[in-house]
């Protein structure tokens, strides 16, 4: 399953900026190789590095490494929930608050790092669960109509455009 097989109707607007992030890929190897880009990319970084912000009020490298995963739990929640056909729209959430709400400052590089590996292995493992038929299946998310598989490549996409971030802004 391919990036260009998704369909407009099957996602909403917001998310091409992050099909466009994750670029051409198949779902499943995307899902993992991309987990292995970002720990290696994150890793080479001057350990100066993750505490900067580039201007007032924007976050550390550590608090967009500790957003990633709070987004990647919870975008993966959704896709199960769609998954099993719950049909209860499901809510959206505050980005900055959950921010506003974490410790990622104070948590060592390899914490932040091994806490997103575990929950990409966790999800990798949910989405080849998925049959053809459940990752086509479609729910609504933050009042917008989504499918389980355009839910696995934000994931991906999500990644990569903070990764994009880090280069444009904090390096």
């Amino acid at each position: 399953m391919k990036t260009s097989q998704l369909v407009e109707n099957e996602y909403p607007v917001y998310c091409e900026t992050y099909f466009k992030a994750a670029g051409e890929v198949v779902l499943i190897e995307e899902l993992e190789i991309c987990l292995h880009d970002f720990i290696r990319f994150v890793q080479n970084l001057s350990m100066d590095k993750f505490d900067y912000r580039y201007a007032e009020g924007k976050w550390t490298i550590k608090e967009i490494i500790q957003h990633i995963i709070d987004t990647e739990r919870i975008l993966a929640y959704r896709a199960l929930r769609i998954s099993r056909n719950d049909s209860t729209p499901l809510p959206g959430f505050d980005e900055n608050s959950y921010a506003a709400n974490t410790p990622a400052n104070t948590r060592s590089l390899q914490d932040l790092l091994t806490e997103l590996s575990a929950v990409r292995h966790s999800n990798l493992l949910l989405f080849k669960s998925f049959s053809e038929e459940q990752l086509l299946s479609k729910g609504i998310a933050s009042d917008q109509p989504i499918s389980v598989r355009a839910i696995g490549f934000m994931i991906i996409g999500h990644q990569k455009h903070h990764q994009n971030v880090f280069l444009e802004k904090y390096l």
